[in-house]
Formats: C-alpha cells, structure tokens, sequence
C-alpha cells in the first residue's frame, strides 16, 4: 500500500494475534483485513485474537472493520476475540448501532487466550492423531521405562 505501514500479525500455534498500537486510519484498517485474511488461510489459523486497548477513538468504518474482519474469519473457519475495549470505544460502538455480532470480547489477552483454549494447542488432523484412539500426547507416544 505505498508505504503505509501494516500492523503486525504474529502467530502462536494455530493463533494469530493482532495487536493494534496506532489509531487506524481507514486504509490502514483495509489493509490488516486483507493482511489478516489471507493469514487465516495460510497459516490454517483457528483463531484469531485482536487487542484494541492502544484505541483510544473508534469511527463508525473501523467499528464496521472490526466486524468485518470477525465474519470473514468465521467464514474461514476462524473465533475472533477482541481484547482490551476501552469504555469510550464500547459506548462509541454501542451508539453507532455497531454490536459486533458473532465477535467474543475480553478485558485482556489473558481472558481472551481463556477463551480460545482449544485454539493455540489443538493439533492438525493429521498430526498426532489415532484414528480409533484420538490424540496422542507425548507422554503416550514415549516408551516405558
């Protein structure tokens, strides 16, 4: 995008984790749409967990992003939490008519990992997994002694 600069998206297992530090403007917020989705297909990410607290100010088109962004990665097979709302973006969200269906809300990271458990540690079909017997844990896999 011309030298605007991205948001970084880090992954963490089948997590991606978005932490959003400047006040997004709209081309900006496009663009971590964009950056974000083809992650998810990527990575085969299972979640993806987006911490707004450095947000001090939510327009009615970021409010709109945020929403969009959590229905595409529904559609790809992917929870959204987003974490760290500050009361003044909620009251703006709320007033702009914007509830952000189908997006889980945390007060933290901490709350938001707590509600994605399965998502960070859950192993690929293909990976460490017995057909008759589920997952195999390493513990299993290690000879007796």
């Amino acid at each position: 995008m011309d030298g605007d600069s991205r948001i970084p998206i880090l992954r963490m297992g089948r997590l991606l984790l978005v932490t959003i530090q400047v006040d997004m403007h709209d081309r900006m917020a496009v663009a971590l749409q964009e950056d974000l989705t083809g992650q998810i297909v990527r990575t085969g990410a299972t979640g993806v967990l987006i911490d707004i607290s450095a947000l001090d100010l939510v327009d009615s088109f970021i409010g709109r992003m945020l929403a969009d962004i959590a229905a595409m990665a529904r559609v790809l097979d992917a929870a959204t939490v987003v974490v760290g709302m500050r009361p003044a973006v909620a009251i703006t969200l709320v007033e702009l008519g914007l509830s952000l269906e189908g997006v889980q809300t945390a007060l933290n990271v901490e709350r938001g990992m707590a509600l994605l458990p399965s998502v960070a540690t859950e192993p690929d079909a293909d990976e460490g997994e017995d057909e008759d017997d589920g997952p195999v844990s390493e513990a299993d896999a290690a000879p007796a002694r």
